[in-house]
């Protein structure tokens, strides 16, 4: 199936249409593409419609920065915009100070018209927003700094009513005040007790007003809850309302600050252009050649999306912590918004490749987190540490990222964090702080016991949603103290390194030899009798997590020659993997759905739409049969990650989807985090081409690659051949080159 033609060559086609001279168009696009680079292959509409769930989000920001905007819409498909963000504070955890335009007379309603747009006038960049309000004739234009924005509104020409409407996405006390008649300051309280402050400035003077008692009232001040403000521009004002703003989340005063900080004397396109090399710089660390037009519109927007979070949000020297409600001093960036469920798989180790001083600072920003807050965070965001999915895995980050040279944080105090969360935090899903009896039973008998069919929950501290999920809880939390005992041997500490190195096996107590699965126990010891491919309720939650017993047997990366034993060795483990890309669901896909709805990117029984499956593919490498990791992963990327709006299999999570897309299409993965290794699979470019932070460069080079040309034929690495389908991060850092030699057919012999 052809794909999408690029939004950037629909000029060239409507010239040929419309009888314009199509040579002068194609010099024009010709000059834009080769001016923009890598950048022109950027399209955040990419997956905007989720396969069931989430869909990505059109997110306009710089680089781990705090300001991001997007248009409130359901998704791509909706052709009707709610509101503008001022910023959205956390992805998918919501936004503050919603800007509308409206040239019609406003009434109290006009806070809840919903603008239609054409989705072909939409131009959507990292770097560049703009939309066309049909029905009003406006066009809107926004553009990203750190802590600032900057939006344009262009009302038709002498429009008689030029109105910005201002509102709220949360429900606490808030503020908006005007002054001098084009002056804006004001906050909105997020998440409960967290003010988020905003100064803004117009390019014109207006008349202010508040809706109150349903009725507009003219005043510059509203203080309450639900506040409705505006602003209004007389017909002899510009047609085009420009509106400068700056968001704190210290105080009023380091708002104007942060205003006066990056606008200066900078202009819309200032800060446009600014932006946009950032971005150019951002992507440009890795070049690309060959690949299909699809591929590279893949692939670059996957690094787009790897640059979402986490985000930096110290201001000049301070910023607010959510972990104690305190203000900080500190000279060093301080990262909030990440899932680590997400995003330890494979975002933080394309981290530790392309930018080490960035990922130092994450982790110094946990270490933080953990002294304020008492814990190490697993999904730390603004407010706090919010304790999604399961495990401990910013344990197995921090393992990760040592093993691979990243320094420039506190790791004997990181140690303390994650050995308390190992031994004195509850492992529940959807939980944070002390331990309950559960865990003293993980810890005394190696597994976390489930419930029977029909048993009452008897644990208050159980999420009622979540349940136990006691197999998925007991493998991820035996791959967390796996990296706890590894850290603790490489900081010497061996009491420590042995005890964890007996609970890192642990997965082996669930392993029910006779249905060849991880299957549940109960409190006694005695299996409970499931069908692993449907029971346990909504997304398997009692027994597994969003995923059923055909993902979680893959589950054990810290010892994959384990878990191959358990199967009865290499050949069976090769078999059992070829079983999972071939089994049947046993019923409809809706059925399926409606109780895994998260399982989506379906081949067989695997699931490519959901993180735990990343890694299944690459255990062909270990299996004695390399070229099938070869052919599936191309296979996946093919099917799964298309160039258009539904080319997204599952929730992307805001860079934990897109990374395995990065890495794979490079051509190599990151199997294990923990381990500075990465195994090889099939690359889609004939040459790729990272340049590091410390001048070096590594290169990937894969001759005669194409569409059909995806078998490794065999390789060199530094012109010394290579037999097994791995390298290291140190000989990647010190800028190696791996070359590969391609052909249609798998060579079965090479990489075994």
């Amino acid at each position: 199936m052809l794909s999408p033609l690029p939004r950037l060559f629909k000029p060239l086609i409507l010239s040929t249409v419309l009888g314009i001279s199509s040579l002068c168009v194609s010099v024009t696009v010709s000059a834009q593409t080769k001016d923009e680079g890598a950048l022109q292959y950027i399209d955040p509409h990419i997956g905007n419609v989720g396969a069931l769930l989430e869909p990505t989000r059109p997110t306009t920001h710089l680089p781990n920065q705090m300001i991001r905007m997007l248009p409130v819409r359901h998704d791509y498909i909706d052709d009707q915009i709610s509101s503008f963000p001022l910023n959205v504070v956390s992805h998918r955890l919501g936004e503050v100070f919603s800007v509308k335009p409206d040239n019609n007379t406003i009434t109290p309603a006009s806070w809840n018209e919903r603008m239609t747009y054409d989705h072909d006038l939409e131009v959507t960049r990292p770097w560049y927003y703009s939309t066309f309000l049909i029905d009003k004739d406006i066009t809107v234009e926004f553009a990203p700094g750190k802590k600032v924005g900057d939006y344009k509104f262009t009302f038709p020409a002498k429009s008689a009513a030029k109105s910005i409407l201002f509102g709220l996405y949360n429900d606490g006390a808030a503020n908006f005040t005007f002054t001098g008649g084009n002056e804006l300051t004001g906050f909105e309280t997020y998440h409960d007790d967290i003010k988020v402050y905003v100064y803004g400035k117009f390019n014109a003077k207006g008349t202010t007003g508040t809706v109150k008692d349903n009725a507009l009232v003219k005043q510059s001040t509203a203080d309450g809850k639900d506040l409705k403000s505006y602003i209004t521009f007389a017909a002899g004002t510009p047609d085009v309302i420009e509106f400068k703003y700056a968001i704190s989340y210290v105080s009023p005063q380091q708002a104007k600050q942060n205003f006066n900080d990056e606008f200066g004397s900078a202009d819309f396109e200032t800060l446009k252009q600014a932006a946009k090399a950032t971005w150019a710089k951002v992507v440009g660390q890795i070049e690309t050649e060959g690949g299909t037009v699809a591929q590279r519109r893949s692939f670059y927007t996957a690094l787009y999306r790897c640059n979402e979070r986490m985000v930096d949000i110290n201001e000049d020297g301070h910023y607010y912590s959510g972990y104690d409600k305190k203000v900080h001093e500190s000279s060093r960036p301080f990262y909030v918004d990440d899932w680590v469920w997400d995003t330890y798989l494979a975002l933080h180790p394309l981290h530790t490749i392309l930018n080490p001083k960035l990922e130092s600072d994450m982790l110094n920003s946990y270490v933080n987190q953990y002294e304020q807050s008492g814990w190490m965070p697993t999904f730390p965001v603004l407010f706090g540490d919010n304790p999604c999915m399961n495990g401990f895995h910013s344990t197995v980050m921090f393992l990760d990222d040592y093993r691979k040279g990243i320094r420039g944080f506190d790791v004997d105090k990181a140690y303390e964090g994650i050995l308390k969360n190992a031994n004195e935090a509850t492992m529940l899903p959807w939980e944070n702080g002390p331990k309950c009896e559960l865990d003293d039973f993980y810890h005394t008998n190696g597994y976390f016991p489930a419930l029977k069919k029909g048993e009452k929950e008897t644990v208050s501290l159980v999420h009622g949603f979540e349940k136990r999920q006691a197999v998925a809880v007991t493998l991820g939390g035996s791959y967390d103290d796996w990296a706890v005992g590894q850290l603790a041997g490489e900081l010497k500490k061996t009491s420590d390194e042995q005890t964890f190195a007996k609970r890192a096996l642990n997965y082996k107590n669930l392993w029910n030899n006779d249905k060849q699965m991880f299957i549940p126990k109960d409190k006694d010891g005695n299996w409970i009798d499931i069908d692993p491919k449907f029971d346990g309720g909504l997304g398997g939650r009692e027994f597994y997590d969003e995923n059923n017993g055909w993902t979680y047997l893959w589950q054990v990366q810290h010892d994959i020659p384990g878990l191959a034993n358990l199967m009865g060795g290499q050949d069976k483990f090769q078999a059992r993997l070829d079983q999972l890309f071939r089994e049947s669901l046993d019923r409809s896909k809706y059925q399926f759905w409606a109780k895994f709805p998260d399982a989506t990117g379906l081949v067989g029984q695997y699931s490519m739409g959901n993180e735990p499956s990343f890694h299944i593919p690459y255990l062909y490498n270990f299996a004695g049969a390399p070229w099938k990791t070869q052919k599936r992963v191309r296979f996946l990327l093919d099917v799964w990650y298309k160039d258009n709006i539904f080319g997204i299999p599952g929730d992307e999570d805001g860079g934990g989807m897109s990374a395995f897309v990065v890495f794979s299409s490079m051509g190599f993965y990151p199997i294990t985090p923990g381990k500075p290794v990465y195994t090889i699979g099939s690359p889609v470019f004939s040459k790729v081409t990272i340049n590091l932070q410390n001048g070096k460069q590594f290169k990937l080079v894969a001759n005669n690659c194409s569409v059909v040309n995806k078998y490794i034929q065999s390789a060199k690495f530094n012109g010394q051949v290579l037999n097994i389908p791995l390298f290291t991060h140190e000989q990647l850092m010190a800028g190696g080159t791996l070359e590969l030699e391609m052909g249609p057919k798998p060579n079965k012999n090479w990489g075994i």
